[in-house]
């Protein structure tokens, strides 16, 4: 999501951190470049408009003008309005009792994946949330509801499969919920292809029985502009308090989301990024503007590496590679680590200046096919050669290519690579000290979360790169690259 928009606006921010003078001119240059990317990432027109208004007026400030930076500056000024267009801040959920949710949306958005997603999240977080079933519409709608509350262990209720009247439902869940020990009930409601006066009226009638304290519209971040009018209509028909994202994982322009607060003038509380439970998460404007611009979100991703990856295991591993002994067996909990994170795009996407390495990447190269490939030939190998790359003599490649299914090529090249990123990785330089100091590192009470990021400035040569400049990876990293699929 966004990868159309973050290069063009990439593009258009380093001209303008290239230049030792603004001007109104090449302000205004850069605002016309600025306002065609939105437009191309199907931003709302009217909020395409006022936001660079905006943003204008700011960058032809008279500080900004004579800042020794004024590029740089101006960057600033973008990504602050960007993330007070997004909401400024996160918005929290009303849970005062009686706290009833009611999620509502078109078919095909993930209304029913994201209740029981919204309820895995509120039980992490101590809530004792219950599940109601109130899509009497779409067949099989209240089974998977019932499959995915058994999956996360949350109560549901489901009615039977010839009831149809919604409101005599809601009544029956609220006696059920009565004699069970909750505090939020989530209701799952119908949908349709698309909004119609049946559906609005039976979802009014529900919100006015209920009077729940949020109604959360679940919104398809790929239908673009259709979202945000699908927004209003729900909007007057319950009196929507927020909204979820899903898809945000895949390839669309992004533009619901930048359109979908400033028109509506309803928060986005949630995005779904994948379809597993788990790719769930509050919305932060400030971190997502920050992904639109490259800069990634190291919090995310330091959040989703403690909810998902063993302390223990994974300090032992960083212990074992700084010091030599990293084997195949090693590698191969690190890529099950890896794989638990969810899609490898998205997870290095929240690398700041990854848009950068991306580029320098084979095609395909983060294709989840390929992780399938490098597990199926380290499964391929005996657990001596696992423990040894030594002894990989080439009768014993053949016999691993034939095993996993790969091409003796590709078996060698990877062997070489791993050879390759573990002496880079145990050796001298950056790099190697990096690892030694990751080895060293304490984890405090609280796990990954609570931690502290490291000062890692010296071993990076001084302060934080300028990622609009960041070089091509240095000839060591192509271990990394290898691993990957290969050279360019």
């Amino acid at each position: 999501m966004f990868s159309l928009l973050s290069d063009k606006l990439d593009d258009t921010f380093r001209k303008l951190r290239g230049l030792s003078k603004i001007t109104e001119s090449n302000i205004a240059e850069a605002m016309r470049d600025i306002r065609m990317a939105l437009l191309d990432a199907d931003v709302e027109y009217s909020v395409a408009r006022e936001f660079i208004a905006h943003v204008k007026e700011k960058a032809m400030g008279v500080a900004v003008l004579k800042t020794v930076k004024p590029g740089e500056q101006i960057v600033k000024i973008f990504r602050d309005e960007l993330a007070d267009l997004l909401g400024g801040d996160a918005a929290e959920l009303n849970l005062e009792a009686p706290a009833r949710i009611l999620v509502v949306g078109l078919n095909g958005a993930g209304k029913t994946t994201t209740s029981a997603k919204l309820a895995r999240k509120l039980k992490q977080e101590g809530r004792k949330p219950l599940l109601v079933a109130c899509d009497l519409v779409r067949p099989a709608a209240i089974d998977q509801l019932a499959t995915l509350a058994g999956q996360i262990e949350v109560p549901v209720y489901t009615p039977a499969a010839t009831e149809k009247d919604v409101i005599r439902v809601a009544k029956d869940a609220l006696r059920w919920a009565d004699g069970m020990e909750h505090d939020v009930i989530i209701f799952d409601t119908a949908g349709r292809q698309e909004v119609d006066e049946p559906l609005v009226e039976e979802l009014r009638k529900l919100a006015k029985y209920l009077n729940p304290k949020e109604a959360l519209l679940v919104a398809d971040a790929a239908t673009g502009q259709q979202a945000v009018r699908v927004a209003q209509t729900f909007d007057e028909a319950v009196g929507l308090t927020g909204i979820i994202l899903t898809k945000l994982d895949g390839d669309a322009r992004g533009g619901a989301a930048l359109s979908m607060r400033a028109v509506t003038g309803k928060p986005i509380k949630y995005i779904g990024e994948g379809e597993k439970l788990d790719m769930f998460g509050a919305f932060v404007p400030q971190r997502m503007a920050d992904r639109i611009l490259g800069m990634g979100d190291i919090v995310g991703l330091v959040e989703k590496a403690a909810e998902k990856i063993d302390e223990k295991s994974a300090m032992n591993s960083v212990s074992r590679m700084m010091s030599g002994e990293f084997n195949f067996n090693d590698f191969l909990e690190q890529m099950r680590m890896m794989q638990n994170l969810g899609p490898l795009e998205g997870l290095l996407g929240l690398l700041p200046g990854f848009s950068k390495i991306k580029k320098q990447l084979p095609e395909g190269a983060l294709d989840p096919k390929k992780l399938k490939h490098m597990e199926a030939i380290v499964l391929s190998m005996t657990p001596a050669e696992r423990a040894n790359y030594k002894l990989l003599i080439p009768s014993r490649r053949r016999r691993i290519a034939k095993g996993s299914g790969r091409s003796e090529i590709e078996v060698n090249r990877f062997i070489k690579n791993f050879k390759d990123m573990k002496e880079m990785m145990s050796g001298k330089g950056k790099m190697g000290n990096m690892m030694k100091a990751m080895g060293k590192m304490k984890m405090p009470p609280g796990g990954a979360a609570g931690a502290g990021m490291p000062d890692l400035s010296s071993l990076m040569g001084g302060g934080m790169p300028d990622m609009s400049r960041m070089p091509k990876m240095p000839s060591g990293m192509n271990a990394f690259r290898g691993l990957f699929g290969g050279r360019r």
